[in-house]
């Protein structure tokens, strides 16, 4: 099946708004030591901007999910975009870290909305077949941001400082004339709207049928989330604190890890369509096992980096069928709020990591490689088992609950054998 104009430009914007989304949550993580430095304040002070933003995204995955079920997932994604790329350029003005700690915990509520009305109007859109490869393209943009963010610290932070890393963040505002312009609403929405003579199913009764469903997925994006900000979100710390790197090594290693992730999510996502959305999550968790000495234990840049390089393709390879999987499981009527909102409760329970990795490194000589590589392998080995023993409804028609492609994939049982 030949795609549209309308839903190339779906997936670009998607794309886009998970990628600036992302470069604005990872140009702080470059900072953190600097900001440290103009306040006057431990580092761990600072790190907990990062909790607040990652504790703050359910809330943000609600209330735009909610708008997004409710009024169209393009004018939610809309105003989304737009709310965090403001609160990141007000975050180049904070005065104090108590004002920086703030506007953080805002952004939070502005990124956490992103992500579940993005996807929703993007795999409501595509063609059910490219459904793999566009989630695997999809969750790209992450490890694209955090490219993008490498890219800008290594070419600007010695001009700039970090406050214009802060400023240099309000350019995906520009995104929302392009959403406007181009991108249509979801077929699926707009179906439901001129189909459905009674009101929309409401949250709180969908939920209570479903519970279960929301129970586990919770969980299992708590898992994803500490394997992603695990690996990720004090990796730059390790290089400069532990290893001692300058600015340029530093950016380069986080070009290079990034460029991994972005080969692992597109991989995954489009064998997920062959194989099963569960068995290429779990061979995809598992790499990361082999991987934790040469990433976390290394001495020397090169190897370090080809250990980060490695690492990555495991973990946004796993995170690449993520959107179509969760997509796939959602119930029909909150599907706006639904993935966004498990995957943000994951990165609330996950929020700690930050904390939990810099207390581990402290209590052994400021060891950050054992801290990090305690939290990867044991959430690798978490995620496996989950999926396994969890369902899969690769192929079901969004917003009608009926299988196509595959139907031996439907809705399966915990305990099931994987799909072909």
């Amino acid at each position: 099946m030949a795609w549209t104009k309308e839903q190339k430009h779906v997936v670009t914007a998607s794309y886009l708004g998970w990628t600036l989304d992302a470069f604005d949550f990872f140009l702080m993580v470059f900072v953190l030591k600097d900001i440290a430095k103009e306040f006057n304040t431990e580092l761990g002070s600072v790190a907990f901007a990062l909790l607040l933003t990652l504790a703050m995204r359910p809330v943000g995955a609600f209330v735009f999910g909610r708008l997004g079920d409710k009024f169209g997932r393009r004018p939610a994604m809309m105003a989304s975009v737009l709310l965090y790329a403001l609160l990141e350029l007000a975050s180049g003005f904070a005065p104090s870290l108590t004002v920086l700690l703030i506007l953080r915990a805002l952004f939070g509520i502005a990124m956490g909305g992103e992500w579940g009305v993005g996807a929703a109007l993007t795999m409501e859109s595509v063609p059910t077949h490219s459904r793999g490869i566009v989630s695997g393209l999809l969750q790209a943009g992450y490890p694209s941001g955090y490219l993008l963010a490498s890219v800008v610290y290594g070419l600007f932070y010695d001009s700039i400082g970090w406050r214009g890393m802060f400023f240099v963040g309000v350019l995906p505002a520009l995104l929302v004339l392009y959403i406007r312009r181009h991108v249509p609403e979801s077929p699926a929405w707009r179906k439901g709207e001129a189909t459905s003579a009674a009101p929309r199913a409401n949250f709180v009764q969908v939920l209570s049928r479903d519970w279960k469903l929301a129970l586990y997925a919770i969980v299992l994006m708590t898992a994803f989330n500490f394997f992603s900000h695990g690996t990720q979100d004090l990796y730059p710390t390790f290089l400069q604190v532990q290893h001692k790197f300058d600015t340029h090594t530093v950016s380069w290693i986080a070009i290079t890890y990034n460029i991994g992730a972005i080969i692992g999510g597109l991989f995954f996502g489009a064998i997920s369509e062959k194989i099963g959305r569960r068995r290429a999550i779990i061979i995809a968790a598992l790499i990361a096992l082999p991987v934790l000495p040469l990433w976390a234990f290394s001495s020397g840049a090169v190897l370090l980096t080809v250990g980060a390089f490695l690492m990555q393709i495991s973990v946004q390879g796993a995170w690449g069928v993520i959107p179509a999987h969760l997509n796939e499981l959602s119930p029909d009527e909150i599907r706006a709020t639904f993935p966004g909102l498990v995957y943000q409760l994951g990165n609330l329970f996950a929020s700690v990591n930050g904390n939990l990795q810099t207390t581990i490194a402290k209590a052994h000589d400021g060891n950050f490689g054992l801290a990090m590589a305690l939290v990867a392998g044991t959430v690798a080995v978490v995620i496996a088992v989950m999926i396994y023993f969890g369902r899969e409804r690769r192929g079901v028609v969004l917003g009608t609950g009926a299988d196509t492609d595959t139907p031996q994939t439907g809705a399966m049982p915990p305990g099931a054998s994987m799909s072909h």
